[in-house]
């Protein structure tokens, strides 16, 4: 496995010769073509995402007060709503399909739960346009979300897939929480990654990278005191980012107030760059990764960093994304633009959000 060094000279012209990058949280490379932006595009153009959205839709099953599908009632909620899905990809009580010994199919056991949590009872803000305190409050019922299913469950997947880019069906402001009894792939890939790396260098991966980050500085889009938010090196996705506490943090449960306090802020720093990219509501879907849960929690998860991945689509403009197909399918990962020419445009957007100028 390779780690964090490189024999790229120092001095190479990223920005103008394809080069291939590591990724130490995948153990897997990427390709970075930067002089690919350069090509005149004449490709599929997306619709803009719809700006004019009701505060309140009678008809939006996600809104205070509103019935969903199953025919049940919402109450007339006035900050976070947590609900069961009622569509849900993992039910707790599904039958076991049984062991089968034959190496080409093989069959487990999937069990869980799967929750809907709504950020804000409005259907016309997202988390860069709440106040700091409500996104404090979405924080808050994170946290304890992953306490709760993480008694049971190994793995408590936080994710929001924002805009109909992203396959978001419901315009209102919501995430979902998957709890499964298994560890999904992506997440073992991290642990087997992540624990190689503390066993030779004897400290979290993501701990080392966030201070390295920090005094490079040429991939920082934001940071404070508690938090540090870069265009990762190995970052695929055009504008994706990397959302890092700068103290070693298990879980988002383990965060401390100010800690909480502090990834409301930031997070509304980074959510705002992304919207005053294109002057638009920035689609993405983004998600938590930290210690796995259930069982784990009794083993020393200590290789592990808490850590938020943002992957946005667009790429040229609000209505031209990146389409991963092709050589990212069948071959491996590329990118049209250097992580750090991504993070130099977001580096410097205002911070003031381009609907409240």
């Amino acid at each position: 496995m390779l780690f964090l060094t490189t024999d790229i000279p120092q001095h190479y012209p990223f920005n103008k010769h394809q080069h291939l990058r590591y990724n130490p949280l995948r153990d897997s490379w990427v390709l970075v073509s930067a002089h690919r932006m350069k090509r005149p595009w004449a490709g599929q153009v997306e619709r803009p995402p719809e700006e004019h959205i009701p505060r309140y839709d009678p008809n939006n099953p996600l809104c205070p007060g509103n019935k969903r599908a199953n025919g049940k009632g919402n109450p007339d909620y006035d900050s976070t709503f947590v609900f069961e899905n009622d569509f849900p990809a993992l039910q707790p009580d599904a039958p076991d399909p049984g062991s089968d010994q034959d190496p080409l199919f093989q069959s487990k056991a999937a069990r869980g739960v799967c929750k809907v949590m709504c950020f804000h009872p409005w259907s016309d803000v997202t988390l860069p346009l709440m106040k700091k305190e409500e996104v404090v409050n979405v924080i808050d019922k994170w946290a304890e979300l992953v306490e709760e299913l993480g008694t049971i469950y190994p793995w408590v997947q936080i994710f929001e897939n924002k805009g109909a880019m992203m396959g978001c069906s419901n315009p209102h402001p919501h995430c979902q929480v998957w709890a499964s009894n298994f560890l999904p792939n992506e997440p073992a890939l991290s642990d087997r990654c992540q624990r190689a790396y503390y066993e030779k260098h004897g400290e979290p991966m993501l701990l080392q990278y966030a201070k390295r980050e920090a005094e490079k500085k040429e991939r920082v889009v934001v940071e404070s005191s508690d938090w540090l938010a870069v265009v990762p090196y190995w970052a695929t996705w055009p504008y994706q980012t990397l959302l890092l506490p700068r103290r070693h943090v298990l879980r988002i449960s383990d965060l401390t107030t100010e800690e909480r306090e502090g990834l409301a802020a930031i997070m509304k720093r980074l959510l705002t760059k992304y919207d005053n990219l294109f002057e638009v509501s920035f689609p993405y879907s983004m998600g938590w990764h930290g210690a796995p849960t259930g069982p784990y929690l009794k083993e020393d998860n200590s290789h592990w960093q808490l850590h938020a991945h943002y992957y946005p689509p667009l790429l040229r403009s609000a209505t031209v994304k990146k389409f991963m197909v092709g050589y990212e399918m069948l071959a491996q990962e590329q990118r049209d633009l250097t992580p750090e020419q991504a993070a130099e445009k977001l580096r410097n957007l205002p911070e003031e959000h381009y609907k409240t100028r």
